[in-house]
């Protein structure tokens, strides 16, 4: 109901951009389930093919707030449907992959996708330095 109210409050551009979101998330987490990540890639890509003139941060935190609403939304589901947006309001963007050795377990490591845009990291950046990037994907 709290989710509801909220909506009603927003521009109809903000739920514009949250609906094409919601969308765009939704694809990556139901495409990376029964996908490779390439193929996965490029069923988002076409899902979320329509154009937008939509900010960078808008995207960012439309896409923010659609995975609080998808389950199981991990960083590269939001990195994948982020970059599709991106690029539909044409900002190019990458996809970058790290991983992280876990300081705590002799045989463990973290791994963790965000999104640079305009030399910036705008989606998934908390700390990203401790990350040794392994793969980038441009769009």
């Amino acid at each position: 109901m709290r989710r509801l109210k909220r909506l009603t409050q927003l521009s109809a551009a903000e739920r514009r951009i949250l609906i094409r979101a919601l969308i765009a998330v939704g694809a990556a987490r139901a495409a990376l389930w029964i996908l490779p990540v390439e193929t996965a890639r490029k069923v988002v890509a076409r899902t979320a093919s329509w154009e937008s003139s939509d900010s960078v941060k808008q995207v960012v935190w439309a896409v923010g707030v659609a995975s609080g609403c998808v389950p199981r939304a991990t960083c590269l589901t939001q990195a994948i449907a982020a970059q599709s947006l991106l690029a539909n309001s044409g900002f190019p963007s990458q996809v970058e992959i790290g991983v992280s050795k876990d300081k705590n377990e002799v045989r463990s490591f973290q791994a963790h996708a965000w999104v640079v845009c305009q030399g910036q990291v705008v989606l998934g950046g908390r700390q990203v330095e401790q990350y040794n990037s392994l793969m980038v994907w441009d769009q």
